[in-house]
């Protein structure tokens, strides 16, 4: 227990150093120059961030090297670089996962607890049968705080409340979004947008444009979701980057090359989310000038997921597709992976389209068949949409549901898309 807690502090001053709001790496996929010395540095080569970012060197394996997973991009000064798995890079894959090319990218993920989060393992959240979105996730220990780990979901030491076997059927309701609500005339987040996360209160979210002109994404991040919430945003070369938010922890991220667009990737997070599986969030951005560009990208996009999700974790692809039907080849190239037939999330007047004139299907939030079993019907406040929601402040009432929200956010100059909302309810046990 001593050894852990140690392990725990020094990871928290790695994170003070090297986890902060700054470009992870520079120009090398997962790297961040020489790395340094680490949480683990007894009985391995590396640590967290050490002096430079992340990961360090050229090493080869993925962060959950134990395991079966392809080698990635990573450093040689990864997470877990004294333990059974090596030399991995935290983001460079995962069990059976490759990691990607990433360059640059924001990454955060704040220690367990940290800002007065949701509290990981409390006896209290594992005995919920289906828990609102606030609730704590009982098994949202992020794995960074036990770096003597080879697995992600290994508990080295367990606490007596994640030893307890949850209860026969217990689950746990999780809230996943796609947003592209940026306003204003610079692609970039404001106040609407912001007020809308607050009002939705969503546990991961697949965010494009995801820019902040009034701070760092950690300020945005803080101020939208909570500082407990982790993230990650591909690097920006002046274009519109996407990236991944997520109230449980993201032990993998990295991004998958959209050939078809020059500012922006496919980029991807492993998340811990409460339960034995873990989910593959996606966060998609796809081209606007023609259907025949969109199908390749789509085509391009599966044959990243099959070559790199293991086949037994949940997935999620979500954001900004830029179809003009239901029907479009690009929703047909993708529906080999994930469920792409209706119904649609729609508004409480029952439209599912999600451009700022609501007439056409650009945003989505498509589960894969496993997670897909699992949809729940949407609750705010008083209200249930059984199909999903796609969020409108034009139309909503009562905004007393979701307050701070204002009617005309979604209407704000620049404003060209609606959030799309669904609930799932994920097992806590086997």
């Amino acid at each position: 227990m001593r050894r852990s807690l140690l392990a725990f502090a020094l990871l928290a001053l790695a994170c003070a150093e090297g986890c902060s709001d700054e470009p992870v790496g520079s120009n090398t996929p997962f790297s961040g120059g020489s790395g340094g010395t680490g949480v683990d540095a007894a009985a391995g080569s590396g640590g967290v961030a050490g002096s430079g970012g992340l990961d360090g060197g050229s090493g080869s394996a993925g962060f959950d090297a134990s395991q079966s997973g392809g080698a990635g991009q990573g450093g040689s000064a990864g997470l877990d670089a004294g333990g059974q798995g090596g030399q991995g890079g935290v983001g460079a894959g995962g069990a059976g996962g490759q990691g990607g090319s990433t360059t640059g990218g924001i990454f955060d993920c704040p220690a367990p607890g940290a800002g007065g989060g949701p509290d990981a393992g409390s006896a209290a959240d594992a005995a919920s049968d289906v828990s609102t979105p606030e609730a704590a996730p009982p098994d949202a220990t992020p794995d960074a705080a036990t770096p003597d780990a080879a697995l992600p979901d290994a508990a080295a030491e367990a606490s007596p409340a994640d030893a307890a076997e949850p209860d026969a059927g217990a689950t746990v309701r999780v809230r996943i979004a796609a947003a592209n609500i940026t306003s204003d005339n610079y692609q970039s987040y404001e106040l609407p947008g912001i007020r809308i996360f607050q009002g939705l209160a969503p546990d991961i979210v697949m965010v494009q444009e995801f820019k902040y002109r009034h701070g760092t994404l950690r300020d945005l991040v803080d101020t939208a979701f909570g500082t407990s919430f982790c993230f990650y945003r591909e690097a920006q070369v002046g274009g519109i980057p996407n990236g991944v938010v997520s109230r449980y922890p993201i032990t993998g991220y990295g991004e998958w090359q959209d050939v078809s667009v020059p500012d922006r990737d496919f980029v991807w997070a492993r998340v811990d989310v409460p339960g034995p599986v873990d989910l593959w969030a996606v966060s998609v951005h796809m081209k606007t000038s023609t259907t025949t560009t969109r199908a390749q990208e789509a085509k391009d996009l599966v044959a990243d997921i099959q070559a790199q999700v293991p086949a037994g974790d949940y997935l999620v692809v979500g954001g900004d597709l830029n179809t003009r039907s239901t029907t479009e080849l690009a929703v047909g190239e993708l529906s080999s992976v994930v469920v792409t037939s209706g119904p649609r999330p729609a508004d409480q007047n029952g439209n599912d389209r999600t451009n700022a004139n609501r007439n056409k299907p650009y945003d989505w939030v498509l589960p894969n068949a496993d997670l897909a079993q699992r949809e729940l019907p949407v609750l705010v406040g008083a209200s249930s949409y059984v199909s999903g929601l796609v969020f409108d402040s034009r139309v909503y009432t009562p905004l007393s549901e979701v307050a701070p929200v204002q009617a005309g956010d979604s209407g704000v100059n620049g404003m060209q898309h609606m959030a799309v909302v669904k609930d799932f309810a994920l097992p806590l046990g086997p």
